[in-house]
């Protein structure tokens, strides 16, 4: 085992490969050594072909009537890994049977279905159609009522030929935006992604090699835990026979606390996380909470009515401002020391010896960024395929140039100096939405789009279309960056399983325009339902995004004092970060203690039974490892893995549950003695 680097950075960094266990094990990549790398055309094959475009249609179809019914899309990526593996075995198996010979089955051919597959199904979610595009429709405009901001240029109807090239010019920004950080993120920061090492540690479970005993008892452990995350979600289901039911809502601090949001909610993505974070971001996350949901937000809630207007869309206002301005202190920090350490490699390679450039930046990672086998093997086959920062940067202004022109054409609300301004943010906001993603695996996008609505709306105004502009604007936002997120998390599933970057982007992008044309379609074929055609109440969410964007076309975006107090906690955070970094170079021991600012900035977005969920995982791997240390290393990647994947596939049996209209039997309330004691008497006036 290599001892702890001695700057705090490389100690940290140190911490998070100690606690994530390597993703897949100490000799992952020891148990396939004896497997060549395939190449590029054994990885994208007419059978990885074939199979993605089954599942993508599928799975599209699912996810476009989740995004009308909830607008919530579950965790995709085991469900189509699964899939994938066990489509792909039975199309070997029959061609061998028929005499036809066939390619093995790899990992990275999994690896590569699976993404274009998620990449396909995702469009359903960050095309907005079940939240922005119909909040701009006319039903949605007709409900309420015969306003100014309900009629004229306010209200557009959906298009097939519209969406797709309004989809074509938006999904593919985030794509060029965070391509130039590629190596720094995975390789240089060493971010966990832990979605992604999740993905990547169940595909590379279900292709171990046989009689690699350990490799083994990590695939029982990891298919036992999984089974068990199942179980426990569908029995949960059980309980939850009406509003505010069940285990999801457990007060484990009290009622009075849960009313503020801190209860647990039995979510095993959230203790899998826990396993695989880092302590200091596990506590930065739980501070963050009690800062914003436990001393804040109470606060602001007394002055209701007097500096915003009643309803909960004003106090959420001053939630996401601050946060934001916390991730955009970081973001900015952290990109400038990108910056300044490229510019120190430009001038080492322009004069052919090493030079320092003094910075308090430089020289925190200069660390070996591969200290183990499996480490060294990776970034070989990470960095053989190289993806030029030149051609991105090109594809990015390229793109740019195209959608400032075309999209005031598909949405005239939108002029074309709005367009050019909502992609000059769109670089520092995917970056910033990466990096978050990487450390807590907390996607900070449809929030990007909510404050593109607000802003967007705002600029244009009520009579020039503001509603529509702010809801294409926030379309534009949500795509970039949830886009970029998931590509990051593509490349690290496919550094931990080998595959090629190449095949992950050309996968990625195929998928994504592939879900471009689909999507739509699908869209189109199920928007009847949300005219009232079969009754069944569709898009609930539509009319609430609408309403947003009428609170930002009403001048009301800006609560009294949330600007000052994001300026307030955007000089903290920024300081936070400084501080961190001169810790670092300097050795410091105040660094340690000082909390992760991205950390704490997405607290702010999320309840908090989000970052208590994820403290118990923390508290569970700490224990384990206190109590077993060599059996918590080995199980514990396993363990994590299978509660995320278990999770996931339950939420996937939940959501058929759904939408077969079925009801769970029991309603189990978790009430105060008073309230139990009421109850009690109105139930004894039935018997």
């Amino acid at each position: 085992m290599a001892a702890p680097p001695a700057d705090e950075r490389g100690r940290q960094a140190w911490e998070e490969e100690e606690a994530a266990g390597a993703a897949a094990g100490p000799s992952t990549e020891q148990v396939f050594e004896g497997e060549p790398v395939p190449t590029l055309p054994e990885m994208i094959t007419a059978r990885s072909v074939a199979v993605g475009v089954v599942l993508g249609v599928v799975l599209s179809i699912v996810a476009m009537k989740l995004s009308l019914t909830a607008v919530y899309l579950p965790f995709l990526a085991i469900p189509a890994g699964l899939m994938s593996f066990f489509l792909s075995r039975w199309w070997v198996r029959l061609l061998g049977a028929c005499g036809v010979a066939q390619l093995p089955f790899t990992r990275q051919e999994n690896a590569v279905i699976q993404t274009f597959v998620v990449s396909c199904a995702n469009i359903a979610y960050t095309g907005g159609f079940g939240s922005y595009i119909l909040a701009m429709s006319r039903t949605s405009a007709f409900d309420g009522g015969p306003h100014s901001e309900n009629s004229g240029g306010n209200v557009v109807e959906p298009q097939i030929g519209r969406l797709m090239a309004f989809l074509f010019l938006t999904s593919f920004v985030g794509v060029f935006a965070v391509m130039p950080f590629r190596n720094s993120l995975v390789i240089r920061h060493n971010l966990p992604f832990p979605t992604g090492m999740a993905t990547a540690h169940f595909i590379n479970s279900i292709h171990t090699p046989h009689g690699a005993k350990q490799a083994s008892m990590q695939v029982s452990v990891m298919f036992k835990t999984l089974g068990g995350a199942i179980a426990s979600s569908l029995w949960q289901w059980f309980y939850e026979g009406g509003m505010h039911c069940g285990f999801r809502s457990f007060p484990i601090f009290g009622l009075t606390a849960a009313r503020f949001g801190f209860f647990f909610d039995f979510s095993m993505t959230d203790i899998g996380i826990g396993f695989l974070s880092p302590y200091k971001v596990t506590i930065s996350m739980l501070v963050g909470s009690v800062v914003s949901w436990g001393i804040i937000m109470p606060y602001i809630m007394t002055k209701e009515g007097i500096w915003y207007p009643p309803g909960i869309g004003g106090i959420n206002a001053y939630r996401w401002f601050i946060g934001i301005s916390m991730v955009l202190a970081d973001g900015l920090f952290h990109i400038l020391c990108i910056l300044l350490r490229t510019l120190r490699e430009m001038r080492r390679r322009r004069l052919s010896r090493l030079t320092t450039l003094p910075s308090m930046c430089l020289g925190a990672d200069d660390r070996p960024p591969a200290r183990s086998f499996d480490d060294r093997r990776r970034a070989q086959v990470f960095l053989r395929d190289r993806v030029y920062d030149p051609a991105a940067v090109v594809g990015y202004v390229a793109l740019s140039a195209v959608s400032i022109i075309a999209i005031p054409r598909l949405y005239p609300q939108l002029r074309s100096r709005h367009v050019a301004v909502a992609y000059l943010t769109v670089p520092l906001l995917a970056f910033c939405n990466t990096y978050g993603i990487g450390m807590t695996s907390a996607n900070l996008g449809p929030t990007y789009g909510k404050i593109a609505v607000l802003a967007f709306g705002s600029w244009v105004g009520l009579q020039n279309g503001g509603v529509v502009a702010g809801l294409a604007a926030g379309v534009i936002m949500l795509s970039a960056v949830i886009t970029a997120g998931d590509l990051m998390q593509v490349f690290r599933t496919g550094y931990l399983t080998l595959t090629s970057p190449h095949a992950m982007l050309i996968s990625h992008v195929a998928g994504t325009a592939l879900g471009c044309v689909i999507n739509p379609l699908i869209f189109w074929m199920l928007y009847g339902a949300y005219n009232g055609g079969d009754g069944v109440p569709v898009a609930p969410y539509a009319k609430v995004y609408r309403g947003m964007a009428i609170l930002g076309v009403s001048q009301q975006a800006f609560p009294r004092h949330s600007l000052l107090l994001s300026k307030v906690f955007f000089a903290v955070a920024l300081a936070n970060s400084v501080l961190r970094e001169v810790s670092a170079r300097r050795g410091w021991r105040v660094g340690r203690y000082l909390p992760c600012t991205i950390a704490v900035a997405i607290a702010f977005f999320m309840p908090p039974k989000v970052p208590i969920g994820i403290s118990i995982g923390s508290i569970v791997m700490y224990l384990w490892r206190r109590l077993d240390g060599n059996g918590a290393r080995l199980r514990l990647p396993p363990v994590a893995a299978g509660l995320i994947c278990g999770d996931a596939l339950g939420s996937m049996l939940r959501s058929m549950l759904m939408l077969s209209r079925a009801r769970p039997p029991i309603c189990l309330m978790f009430l105060s003695p008073r309230a139990s004691e009421r109850l009690d008497a109105v139930l004894a006036t039935y018997m």
